[in-house]
């Protein structure tokens, strides 16, 4: 289940992350965008996944994203950087992006996010206001499609394309 980790936020359920990384494929040498940082498990466990890739996380929380780089650091995760940044702005410094996995729910899906995903990439986000549904974003030779995998609880995501602060 998920779990409270400070400043209203939680740590999504492990089950949440292993269907999330299942839905996104995410493959050695994919560089992976996540929106939610928290304190790294889900970023950690795309890491193992990314191998010789990279994964950029991003959290609003200046105390959260110092908690996750100092147990991601501790636990010997060299292939993640963990940034503070308005997630629902994506971050172009890095883009385009094999993956996106965004752990929190938007009111809609970003348009930077579909910008910042590369040919052939794919992102899995969860969508809505009280009833939530996870997305999965493909995009294919310009043409985006998405396909819906069911209800999810996420705190809200905040920010430019989210919700107001």
């Amino acid at each position: 289940m998920p779990l409270p980790i400070g400043g209203g936020q939680t740590i999504s359920a492990p089950s949440m992350v292993a269907i999330m990384c299942d839905v996104l494929d995410i493959r050695d040498g994919d560089k992976v965008l996540e929106v939610g940082t928290g304190w790294g498990y889900h970023a950690a466990v795309m890491s193992i996944l990314a191998g010789s890739g990279t994964v950029y996380t991003l959290e609003r929380f200046d105390d959260l994203a110092e908690k996750a780089r100092q147990i991601l650091k501790e636990q010997g995760f060299n292939n993640v950087e963990v940034f503070v940044s308005d997630g629902s702005e994506g971050f172009p410094k890095f883009a385009p992006y094999d993956r996106i996995s965004v752990a929190c729910t938007a009111p809609d899906i970003p348009p930077p996010l579909i910008d910042q995903l590369n040919n052939y990439g794919k992102m899995v986000i969860p969508v809505g206001r009280f009833y939530q549904e996870l997305y999965l974003v493909e995009k294919i030779d310009g043409q985006v499609n998405t396909y819906n995998k069911g209800g999810v609880a996420f705190v809200p995501l905040i920010g430019k394309y989210g919700f107001p602060g």
